[in-house]
């Protein structure tokens, strides 16, 4: 890379400090985007496991990446003016993307495609956007939880997202029990998966869509839980401390597992097609007759 590219790329990584230190600190603040941490560091490994591909590509400036740029830029100025972190951090990733078009060129991009991609994840959502989905889901976790607790015989009233127990004690039901948290984090993952594991769209779309039921269905379950153990232990040693913490980190960690068994079960019950297989084969064997690699 020459300096006057090094330049060029040291300027347009500056405008976006403001915009990556004002990620940063919602990724710090709000739970469910806290995983923004992570996610550059996803997207470096994966482009470090196309080194050699990207070896092989000429690099070809392309001046539609000018255009890119100019457009990233007018947003990160339009979110630092606005005080909109998901507009400034669009422009982050659009500037990204047209970076690696107009210094490397479209095979390039077409190759880093998913990293590039994946780092849409690390902008945070707008709370205008997130607010109403966690009041919908924690008014579905609180009437699931009642109605399936009252199926199994327990005496429970609910009052929106407040739920009245046998003893006359109530537990209302937070934004971090609305399950928000686990769908924002293992959409990420599910993506993830499906990249590397499918190989055909419907496939991978099936595995990244399943990521919402199996993160509910957790939350709903992880509510019922913590209301039976409430009953049983009291509301402030079942709400809080180390037994409501551990609940929540093993709903997370049982719905990863339950993502990665969807995986299994469809290569198992729906395997790839023939062509699909032959086809990453021949890519594998290419790749390691190539001298270059």
């Amino acid at each position: 890379m020459h300096l006057r590219e090094k330049l060029f790329l040291g300027c347009l990584a500056l405008a976006y400090v403001p915009a990556l230190v004002s990620m940063a600190q919602v990724w710090r603040r709000v739970e469910y985007a806290s995983h923004g941490f992570l996610v550059p560091f996803v997207a470096l490994w994966v482009v470090n496991g196309l080194a050699r591909r990207l070896a092989r590509i000429p690099r070809e400036r392309d001046i539609r990446g000018l255009v890119v740029i100019a457009a990233s830029l007018f947003l990160n100025l339009c979110g630092a003016l606005t005080d909109s972190v998901f507009v400034a951090g669009v422009g982050f990733v659009s500037a990204v993307a047209g970076a690696t078009l107009y210094l490397c060129g479209m095979q390039w991009l077409r190759t880093l495609a998913f990293p590039v991609g994946f780092l849409a994840f690390m902008v945070p959502l707008p709370e205008a956007w997130i607010t109403p989905v966690i009041v919908q889901l924690q008014l579905v976790a609180s009437g699931f939880a009642v109605d399936l607790l009252q199926w199994g015989g327990m005496s429970l009233l609910r009052e929106g997202n407040v739920i009245i127990l046998p003893g006359g004690e109530s537990v209302f039901v937070a934004e971090a029990c609305s399950g928000i948290t686990s769908i924002v984090t293992m959409l990420p993952l599910g993506v993830f998966l499906a990249y590397f594991t499918e190989r055909t769209l419907i496939r991978r779309a099936v595995l990244v869509v399943s990521v919402i039921p199996l993160a509910m269905l957790g939350n709903l379950l992880r509510v019922a839980g913590t209301l039976v153990a409430c009953h049983y232990v009291g509301v402030d040693a079942a709400t809080k401390g180390p037994l409501h913490d551990w609940s929540g980190v093993a709903t997370y960690v049982l719905g990863c597992l339950a993502l990665l068994c969807i995986g299994a079960l469809m290569r198992f019950f729906w395997p790839e097609p023939v062509v699909a297989r032959t086809r990453v084969a021949r890519t594998n064997v290419s790749e390691q007759m190539d001298p270059s690699s």
